[in-house]
């Protein structure tokens, strides 16, 4: 079992000057507490299930490489980037970056985004759902190629790169770990059966039925299930105990899943990330 935070709130007392400060605390928190993972989310407005549009909200890539300049040894990655944000290509340099800077700790965190307002409120452009899927199957085709080191041209329905060079390579071998996130049962799983290294889902109560409907794509894609790490975001309330993230912990691993990854809004709380140093403690690794 592995353990990792994902910080989805920049507001920290009002006061930009102490985001900086303050996330540059949580991420060498985290680090010390023995953490697998650190995430932030990819949106430029914050999401209506943790605060107001217009609550801070950092860029997620250029928040990961200040966290990276910060930690020694926790992994870095994005939960998740919408596939429309950026173009693949300048993406899997980004990805790379990171992957190179912080000395192979970094994830691609990437799913088809849902955030319409945001899109719309700064000019990304934002197909329908049917394309900003098939976006993400030529993401993910697109990184793999760049990621093999192969320059040839890549020509999809969308996308079409004529020299894909990625110089320098990234530190991971063979490529920084693919997670794709979402639990949509016609599209997302088989995405993550066919190209992922991981997958991302809520825990919640349809938790077991989506790892089947992956264990199905997988069987379909000729892929072995055991290769894909299993991932669950579990909300922390800013009350939890040590003993009710172990429960929870205890709870995930018995359903199948690998790694747990808990969302916890009201980080900057004192105490709120170190005491997931006892958690990690009390969990077999």
């Amino acid at each position: 079992m592995r353990i990792g935070i994902q910080l989805p709130s920049f507001s920290y007392g009002g006061n930009a000057a102490e985001i900086g400060p303050t996330f540059g605390r949580l991420a060498r928190e985290a680090d010390q507490a023995g953490l697998d993972s650190l995430w932030v989310m990819d949106h430029f407005f914050q999401i209506r299930t943790v605060g107001a549009s217009e609550e801070p909200m950092l860029e997620g890539w250029s928040a990961l490489a200040f966290a990276a300049a910060q930690t020694e040894r926790i992994t870095l990655g994005t939960m998740v980037t919408g596939v429309h944000y950026r173009h693949p290509g300048v993406l899997v340099k980004t990805a790379t970056t990171l992957d190179v800077l912080s000395g192979g700790r970094a994830w691609l965190g990437i799913g088809a985004g849902w955030n319409e307002e945001e899109s719309r409120g700064l000019g990304i452009p934002f197909p329908s759902t049917a394309e900003r899927f098939e976006r993400l199957e030529e993401t993910l085709q697109i990184a793999l190629h760049m990621w093999a080191g192969d320059e040839s041209p890549y020509a999809g329905r969308h996308f079409e790169l004529t020299r894909p060079l990625n110089s320098p390579p990234p530190v991971q071998r063979p490529h920084p770990r693919i997670l794709v996130g979402g639990g949509g049962e016609k599209k997302t799983l088989r995405l993550v059966a066919r190209y992922a290294d991981a997958c991302n889902l809520f825990d919640s109560p349809e938790l077991p039925h989506k790892l089947d409907v992956l264990l199905e794509h997988c069987e379909r894609e000729g892929r072995d299930e055991a290769q894909i790490e299993k991932t669950a975001l579990c909300a922390l309330s800013a009350d939890a105990t040590v003993g009710q993230a172990v429960d929870a912990v205890g709870r995930l691993a018995g359903l199948g899943i690998e790694h747990v990854i808990f969302s916890r809004p009201t980080a900057h709380q004192p105490g709120a990330v170190t005491m997931l140093a006892d958690v990690v403690d009390q969990v077999p690794r």
